[in-house]
């Protein structure tokens, strides 16, 4: 039939929960000063912990874990308001998750630090940079977070890259062999967030195309423009 169209396979980019559990963490070099301090709890340093990383290094599955352990509450710092702090302390324990200056409350979070004093609760906030980078303009905060003791996540090597590679694709349910978890492992950037990124690409793709996930496809995806 002239000007027919053959049919297209629909793709639909569902959301995929990883596991966050103690069990499914995985450990290497580069994390475990992160996972010692979860474990440590609640003998920590101070009541108030920094843990620093890139973006997708284990911050929230590390903290995940911890307010697991702790009954804690766990709260984006970008949401966090005047209003909000006593109810975020109400367990005596609490996650501020991907504290950054942008659209960041100061007078709250220097509220929410000093009731946590008083109260001896326990704080643990991550970030993607050090209390010593940010730009703060209240002082007496910018004071405070710099006197927090942080605990920094490295990148990973190169045994946790490909441990990481196979439990995204089995976070997916994808099963991929070794040629290509050895093709991915030499290819994209060692950085957690890199490789959450190329799965979904091949997942997506794989569906697009109705093709399964192989070393050939992923050459042809990650081929340079």
């Amino acid at each position: 039939m002239a000007g027919h169209i053959p049919p297209r396979q629909l793709t639909f980019a569902l959301p995929h929960a990883e596991s966050l559990t103690r069990d499914n963490f995985l450990e290497g070099p580069g994390n475990a000063a992160g996972l010692a301090l979860v474990d440590a709890w609640p003998e920590w340093p101070a009541r108030t912990m920094f843990l620093v990383g890139p973006d997708g290094s284990g911050k929230s599955h590390l903290a995940a874990i911890w307010a697991e352990q702790a009954g804690a509450r766990s709260l984006s710092a970008q949401a966090l308001d005047l209003a909000a702090v006593p109810g975020a302390l109400a367990t005596g324990a609490l996650v501020l998750e991907d504290l950054t200056p942008t659209d960041l409350d100061e007078r709250a979070l220097f509220h929410l630090l000093n009731l946590a004093r008083q109260d001896e609760a326990y704080v643990l906030i991550t970030a993607r940079q050090t209390p010593t980078a940010m730009p703060i303009a209240l002082n007496d905060l910018r004071s405070r977070l710099r006197a927090v003791p942080v605990v920094t996540l490295l990148p990973p090597d190169d045994q946790l890259f490909r441990a990481l590679i196979v439990k995204l694709a089995a976070d997916r349910q994808l099963a991929i062999d070794e040629a290509v978890v050895n093709y991915l492992a030499t290819r994209i950037e060692r950085s957690y967030a890199a490789a959450r990124q190329t799965i979904a690409l091949l997942d997506n793709e794989s569906l697009r195309l109705g093709r399964p996930i192989t070393r050939a496809l992923a050459a042809e995806l990650l081929r340079p423009a």
